[in-house]
């Protein structure tokens, strides 16, 4: 991988995960002088690859380089079906299998650090749906969920979903081309992977996936909707559907102004990764400041964890709500 374009950023560098017996191909990025306050396992989604949290268009995009400048150890993965893991897995996994298979390499990487960092997933559309099966099936590893560019209700009809065939519209994913860095194009060329064919059958399937998996998801929850998404629906009504099921003690959902659904390859990328990294400091304060021997509180209950609302300038409805 590329050097950083800022000098003063942290190495970031390639490495393998062994998933009982799947190589899972990988970029890691660790802070200098200092145990990590957590772990930041990132996801792609569809059709990408670990890079894209790594954009070289502009310094400072890199999520990579951001994090492990704030104190974070940074894990960008190649979700099974992509990578290394490729040839073992010609056909990808559906998102269930996905979710062991994340497991078992996250597992690995714990195995090999002299102190343990939480792990706090932050995944991008496709990888979203991995992050939330991984929540479910989880047994106290993860602080929390951050994920964008991912909702339960389609914007679309599901045959123009992305399969192995095509990636699907381009202008869905990247939405009005000011909203990226004129590099941002043609560095994300090789970014770009085939959509394994599980995951690409099983892509239309999400709406009636997702109430099951969210309904055992145990840990805080942020979703953001990028201004110009298209492929799914950030109305009400499908807000109440995405927040309804999910077992989560937090669930914030909010709006990225002057994105596109590719947010972490935009001029909004540092904007993004630095609220995402708010909300995993959320998520260790409220471990660090639970009641001795309970759990931390459900902001739910308490009338100030809806507190004001900044407005923004699209679609202010969604903006900073909370459940």
């Amino acid at each position: 991988m590329a050097d950083s374009l800022d000098s003063g950023a942290p190495e970031v560098h390639d490495i393998v995960l062994d998933a009982a017996g799947v190589p899972i191909s990988a970029l890691l990025a660790e802070p200098r002088g200092t145990q990590p306050r957590a772990t930041v396992v990132a996801v792609h989604g569809g059709g990408m690859s670990a890079g894209y949290f790594d954009s070289q268009a502009r310094p400072g995009l890199s999520l990579l380089a951001l994090g492990a400048q704030l104190g974070y150890t940074v894990l960008a993965v190649d979700r099974p079906g992509y990578g290394l893991s490729a040839p073992h897995l010609p056909e990808g996994q559906t998102v269930h299998d996905q979710a062991a298979t994340l497991h078992a390499a996250l597992a690995d990487f714990a195995a090999r650090r002299d102190t343990a960092a939480p792990f706090f997933l932050l995944a991008h559309s496709n990888g979203g749906k991995l992050a939330l099966a991984a929540a479910a099936r989880d047994d106290g590893a993860l602080l929390g969920l951050d994920i964008s560019g991912l909702g339960s209700r389609l914007a679309v009809d599901r045959h123009q979903l992305p399969g192995p065939d095509g990636h699907g519209d381009w202008r869905r994913h990247w939405g009005a081309l000011r909203l990226y860095p004129p590099d941002a194009f043609r560095l994300s060329g090789a970014l770009v992977r085939p959509v394994p064919l599980r995951e690409a059958s099983e892509g239309p399937l999400w709406p009636e996936l997702y109430p099951d998996i969210a309904a055992r998801v145990r840990v805080p929850v942020r979703f953001t909707f990028a201004e110009h998404e298209r492929w799914w629906r950030f109305d009400e009504e499908a807000l109440d559907a995405l927040r309804k099921p999910l077992g989560a003690p937090k669930v914030n959902i909010d709006l990225q102004p002057d994105a596109g659904h590719n947010i972490s390859l935009g001029w909004a990328a540092r904007t993004y990764h630095l609220r995402a990294l708010g909300f995993l400091e959320e998520c260790l304060l409220a471990r660090d400041a639970a009641p001795p021997g309970g759990e931390p509180q459900d902001p739910r209950r308490t009338p100030l964890s809806r507190g004001p609302r900044t407005p923004v300038r699209a679609r202010p409805l969604v903006k900073g709500r909370q459940t």
